[in-house]
């Protein structure tokens, strides 16, 4: 096999990621020697990997996990742009695993050039080093106001030959709709690549699609590549459904006589909130993203996650009266945990003229320490131990401790002092630390002390590492069970079939099967 494919979608969370990965896996137990790709990314979910230069580099955690589907090291030529949103209208841009600057709407536009060369060429490079090359497109190729200058979905299948397929999320409605109009607002040159379509999160009996199936076949000229059923464990590193009111994970039942509760602040420029599914994994955890004080006062561990926007999601604790619940609540003796950006806001005051410019500003002042921001960015993988554990993780942070000599809750393998606890308060700029078995377990049950939840027994045997890679056995099972994988072999094989037919929008639609369209 030589080749690769474009994995499109009809919206954000249609399904992209879960679905490249799902193929990755499915072709790596093959034999196939894959690599996963997705040309920019946006978002504030990052992994720290070995860059080309073998420093750290970020990627988008999506990429990561797709290259564990792969079974190999995630490189940052898997995600050579990543934008990572710091306000409503800036990003900074990271480019190869590097942050090379801050755009906004308007400067993009100067920028986008060199970023879709830098693109082009590392998708290249992948191919001469591959079998095969599952691309991840961004969004959905029909935003037409876009495609002037796209790299990552149609620009890129144009750009390199590839064949894509589009896929749908019926459990949001419309999913015939989505399909259709998303392949009718696209060019007649960029339909020649659109071979097929796939459904994903289908709840029910696949016998009332049918009818459904065979019209938007009828109508496009393409097939339905397969349907994929909702699973309940299709759970990795989420982006774009990372809503506040959202339970992480499918906890399975407490060990002991009581749960644990766990809120995590929704901030509005959450960043690696992936962190918090290591507690989700527990059974008898319950992980609850929220924006309200109340279900704090609820709570019996509080997590402050990390922030691309350290500052300004400061403010807007203080604005919505999250700082006052989250002093209440650590005022009870109860435990609060900031990672990264919500480390730095529980510090005594915060010093940033990087990424905010606003200079000097109080921290919540639950934690003995001092922030100041440094220019260059620490990317780096950390390891070390804590509670007696070992651990490693990895840092994306331009803040760093500058004052103060807490009690810390890590230590690098030199001996280095990390993070800072004061009671039942503890913070760390680590990321991924709670993925290690042990130090999750430990951390877990004093947190389960402090909160007076006596009954919480911490599962002996929770492997964080097993549990993701069932999850990705899962996705390559479901690419197996339930899609025509011939077809896709063949299309990454071959590229786009020849003869596909142009739609136009509006374009009349073939008569309804008897029964409807089930959907």
């Amino acid at each position: 096999m030589s080749g690769g494919l474009l994995v499109a979608g009809t919206t954000s969370d249609a399904g992209k990621s879960v679905l490249t990965a799902g193929i990755c896996r499915w072709l790596h137990r093959r034999g196939v020697r894959v690599a996963p790709f997705k040309a920019q990314n946006m978002s504030n979910n990052s992994a720290v990997v070995v860059g080309t230069d073998g420093r750290g580099g970020e990627i988008g955690r999506a990429q990561a996990m797709q290259a564990a589907a792969c079974g190999i090291e995630a490189d940052v030529r898997f995600n050579p742009v990543l934008l990572k949103p710091g306000s409503d209208r800036s990003s900074q841009v990271v480019l190869l695993g590097e942050a090379v600057g801050t755009v906004t709407a308007t400067n993009y536009r100067d920028m986008r050039a060199r970023l879709a060369g830098t693109a082009f060429a590392t998708f290249e490079e992948l191919r001469t080093e591959f079998d095969a090359v599952i691309c991840e497109g961004a969004g959905s190729p029909a935003e037409i106001n876009l495609r002037d200058g796209d790299f990552v979905n149609m620009g890129l299948a144009r750009a390199a030959g590839l064949p894509a397929i589009v896929v749908g999320d019926i459990d949001r409605g419309g999913v015939f709709a989505a399909l259709f109009g998303t392949l009718a607002l696209l060019g007649p040159e960029d339909q020649a690549l659109v071979a097929g379509f796939v459904i994903n999160k289908f709840r029910g009996d696949p016998g009332l699609l049918k009818p459904g199936l065979d019209m938007i076949t009828a109508v496009t000229g393409r097939p339905v590549h397969g349907v994929l059923p909702f699973h309940p464990d299709v759970w990795l590193d989420a982006e774009d459904s990372l809503a506040y009111g959202r339970t992480l994970g499918r906890p399975g039942p407490p060990h002991g006589t009581e749960w644990l509760r766990v809120a995590v602040v929704r901030l509005p420029r959450i960043s690696n909130a992936t962190d918090a599914e290591a507690l989700a994994a527990e059974p008898g955890v319950r992980v609850h993203l929220t924006i309200e004080p109340g279900d704090l006062a609820d709570a019996d561990l509080v997590v402050l996650p990390g922030s691309k926007a350290t500052v300004s999601d400061l403010a807007w604790l203080r604005e919505r009266g999250l700082d006052e619940a989250i002093r209440r609540h650590a005022a009870a003796g109860k435990p609060l945990l900031g990672i990264c950006g919500g480390f730095q806001m529980l510090s005594r005051r915060i010093d940033d003229e990087v990424e905010s410019g606003a200079g000097v500003v109080d921290g919540l002042g639950l934690l003995p320490v001092d922030i100041a921001f440094a220019e260059r960015k620490t990317l780096t993988r950390s390891a070390g131990a804590g509670l007696g554990a070992p651990v490693h993780g990895y840092e994306i942070h331009h803040g760093l401790v500058v004052g103060g000599e807490p009690e810390p809750l890590l230590r690098y393998d030199d001996g280095r002092p990390e993070g800072a606890v004061a009671g039942n308060v503890s913070g760390t700029h680590w990321h991924g630390a709670f993925e290690n078995d042990e130090f999750r377990r430990r951390f877990l049950t004093r947190a389960a002390r402090d909160a007076g939840r006596r009954g919480f027994v911490v599962a002996p045997d929770t492997r964080f590492a097993a549990l993701r890679g069932r999850a990705l056995d899962v996705l390559g099972d479901l690419v197996e069970e339930h899609l025509d994988t011939d077809a896709l072999w063949r299309l990454i094989e071959q590229g786009p079939p020849p003869g596909l037919v142009f739609v136009p929008p509006g374009a009349p639609t073939a008569p309804a099967a008897p029964g409807g369209s089930g959907a």
